[in-house]
């Protein structure tokens, strides 16, 4: 056979085509065009919208075992948690029901005391709940509006109170509604009681309504900060005994013979919407003699003479 009937050309497997560094620079140059005109014309849009449809049944499928585990992980959690809480619960009730048992033990022991040494019973201070308004227009005072006015028995002077404490005093009474200002307007004042001393003093709002302080205190008065400061019940409008503030700071100046005594309200009258207003005290107290004004001016006779 002549060797020029031979096919001398390579076989597929060994077939050059163009070189390795031409297809890279095709290939870049290519997505960065589909980059450019994708950003610029949105050109592959449809085909994603195609594509996430079309995958969309596949990745629910895909995702069905992570959900199946994330909701079994959460399960477990929230039981574990749920019964957590409800110990925490039935602990508290217990505790709750022996502080009941305990305050009905001191009531009765009060009651029979008072009986004992022929006191009057305690004052029962009837309330009236109400709904925060709006904040009064006044960048110089803090007051706020409640819901509730006269015909709904609201008398001036009364306390204002929620479930933390004293909020402040009844100052303006309207037909349907009143104002109230609180324990950190600059006007505002509160006879109360250190609870660990029993020592009385005087509560007073700061200019701004940046909290509270304690005036006219000794600068070597026994206050320390964190005492609990309450209502003393010797000014005829606030029942004894809720809570007003806690001692914040404590300055002892030597240049002065007064302390400055810094507090914080236990009740924030910030974001408050529901409150309770209470009868003043003094409208369940026996009325004060008043002076005998034609004694006093009447002239003291001498004995023996008409």
């Amino acid at each position: 056979m002549a060797t020029g009937s031979f096919d001398r050309t390579p076989p597929p497997f060994f077939r050059q085509g163009p070189s390795a560094l031409s297809m890279m620079m095709f290939c870049s140059a290519l997505a960065v065009f589909l980059m450019v005109a994708d950003a610029r014309f949105k050109i592959t849009q449809p085909l994603r919208a195609v594509l996430a449809t079309a995958l969309l049944p596949v990745e629910r499928v895909l995702l069905v075992p992570i959900n199946a585990w994330q909701q079994a992980q959460e399960y477990l959690s929230g039981l574990q948690g749920a019964i957590s809480r409800e110990q925490a619960a039935r602990s508290e009730l217990v505790r709750e029901a022996g502080r009941s048992i305990r305050v009905e033990q001191l009531e009765h022991e009060n009651a029979s005391l008072r009986g004992l040494l022929e006191l009057r019973p305690a004052l029962t201070v009837r309330s009236i709940a109400a709904e925060v308004l709006y904040e009064a227009p006044d960048l110089y005072a803090r007051r706020v509006i409640i819901d509730r006015g006269s015909r709904a028995g609201i008398l001036p002077g009364a306390p204002v109170i929620n479930a933390q404490g004293v909020l402040g005093q009844v100052t303006r009474v309207y037909p349907l509604n009143a104002e109230v200002t609180l324990l950190t307007d600059k006007d505002a004042a509160i006879p109360v009681l250190n609870v660990r001393t029993q020592v009385r003093g005087a509560a007073f709002g700061r200019p701004g309504g940046a909290g509270m302080e304690l005036r006219f205190m000794a600068g070597n008065a026994d206050v320390q900060v964190g005492d609990l400061l309450s209502t003393s019940g010797v000014d005829g409008i606030y029942p004894p005994g809720l809570p007003v503030a806690h001692v914040s700071e404590v300055d002892r100046r030597v240049e002065t013979s007064f302390a400055r005594i810094g507090l914080q309200p236990v009740a924030s009258p910030d974001g408050v919407r529901q409150v309770l207003v209470l009868e003043p005290v003094g409208v369940q107290l026996p009325p004060r003699p008043e002076p005998a004004a034609d004694a006093a001016s009447e002239p003291v006779r001498k004995p023996g003479r008409p």
